[in-house]
């Protein structure tokens, strides 16, 4: 999260060290709080908060095997490292058999130890934000609008407000926007939920199958027409019709549209007698429906019939905070489509993802998730999974601009802060590189 200092307990009954060691990390924007024995630790541990725990593993009294022990009884997650002495590996092994995240041996570069606690850190967020993805994928039912974003708090007080008024919305927004998702949760919330709902997109048909799918026709209305056929508007009845790209529709569709919304009534195709229709009519367009009316490509008292009240869903680019749970969700779908124990996404894929830019929106992500999952050699969705998806629409060599070398890893690093909100693990596996060297770069280019 942008601007969180990750919260570290250090242990140590050497205080010159323990006294570097907090200088270091706290130069590194930790939050520190530092033990000179065990006995102390066990009191800090039983505070919480921490996001790892640095522990010599040879101290007097209480040692760090002790406070390994304590930490895991607290937190199973909570990674815990141990700084160990010339000679004494086995110890530092054995800690690792009951639980230690790692560690690492005297003497040692204070910038080492930097790289595998932030490593650290990075592993603990990524299990707990797995897990919180989890139970909230998990209570989620199977239609939901996912996302906690606050343009998406804006679209679900809108749902909530409009569900029970039994008037057209019009829903606009970006292809793969969710669209017809918003208008089944419209559906499901309203009092005609105990009826059908349907859905038709209308770019897909020519004019005259347009016009025999909504309205229906009579035997021997044209060549084909073999027997009566009643169209969506019948079938509909009682429940929520969708029309989907709308602005698609003929002039003379369009015509016949707004009579059925002024007087409930249409004929079928062929037919002499007017059919009444109840439905609630729901409409999407991808397109500026008002920059439409005004090229005369759609009615304008249309235009209002349709526009009595309007969603609008941003684009996913717009609601950034919100990719790594839908992510999540598709995820949690695919591998069990595709029966694969893919189970977490790590730091490295979700830099990017959210450095990705979205052209296709949420059905874009859903596409690119389902792919990777099919490529995910482990049970964590890495980075690594997503290059070859991802990899396939990047611009090519030939389209980049010329520039120094120099000039362009500085401005690559200066994204991938940007794009992780200055989250330098994230920024780091999103680069390819560890997090120290991606720290002595920033210092080279002094970018903070």
């Amino acid at each position: 999260m942008p601007g969180y200092a990750p919260a570290i307990l250090l242990v140590d009954d050497d205080q010159r060290q323990l006294e570097l060691l907090t200088e270091v990390f706290t130069d590194h924007a930790y939050r520190v709080t530092a033990c000179s024995g065990g006995d102390e630790a066990l009191v800090m541990l039983d505070d919480g908060g921490f996001d790892t725990v640095v522990t010599d593993l040879k101290m007097p009294g209480l040692d760090g095997t002790t406070v390994l022990e304590a930490a895991r009884r607290g937190d199973p997650e909570l990674p815990v490292i141990v700084i160990t002495g010339y000679g004494t590996v086995d110890s530092a092994i054995a800690a690792m058999k009951i639980g230690a995240y790692d560690y690492i041996e005297k003497p040692f570069d204070p910038e080492e130890l930097v790289y595998v606690v932030a490593r650290a850190v990075e592993h603990y967020r990524l299990v707990r934000t797995n897990r919180e993805l989890a139970a909230e994928v998990a209570s989620l039912r199977p239609e939901e609008l996912i996302g906690d974003s606050a343009p998406m708090r804006q679209v679900k007080d809108m749902i909530q407000r409009l569900a029970s008024l039994d008037v057209p919305v019009l829903i606009s927004g970006e292809t793969g926007t969710g669209k017809e998702l918003v208008a089944r949760l419209l559906h499901r919330a309203s009092t005609r939920a105990k009826g059908r709902f349907l859905a038709v997109n209308c770019a897909a048909f020519s004019e005259p199958l347009l016009e025999s799918e909504l309205f229906g026709h009579e035997k021997g209305a044209f060549t084909g027409a073999v027997s009566t056929k009643k169209g969506i508007f019948e079938a509909a009845a009682g429940g929520t019709l969708f029309l989907d790209e709308v602005n698609s529709m003929s002039p003379a569709l369009q015509a016949r549209l707004l009579r059925v919304l002024q007087e409930g009534v249409f004929l079928r195709v062929g037919g002499t007698r007017e059919i009444a229709t109840d439905i609630r009519l729901l409409g999407a367009t991808n397109a500026d429906l008002k920059a439409e009316v005004e090229a005369g490509r759609f009615r304008d008292d249309l235009y209002y019939r349709l526009n009595v009240m309007t969603i609008e869903l941003p684009p996913l680019r717009k609601r950034g905070d919100d990719i790594p749970r839908l992510a999540y969700h598709f995820l949690r779908r695919f591998a069990g489509e595709y029966g694969k124990e893919v189970t977490a996404i790590d730091s490295g894929a979700v830099a990017r993802l959210m450095a990705h830019s979205w052209p296709g929106n949420v059905r874009e992500l859903e596409n690119v998730v389902g792919r990777a999952v099919i490529m995910a050699a482990g049970p964590t969705l890495t980075a690594g999974d997503l290059s070859a998806v991802l990899d396939a629409d990047a611009p090519a060599a030939t389209d980049l601009p010329l520039m120094p070398l120099a000039e362009m890893e500085r401005l690559m690093i200066k994204k991938a802060l940007h794009v992780t909100g200055g989250n330098r693990s994230r920024a780091a596996a999103l680069l390819g590189i560890d997090a120290s060297t991606l720290w002595r770069k920033m210092k080279r280019w002094q970018l903070s």
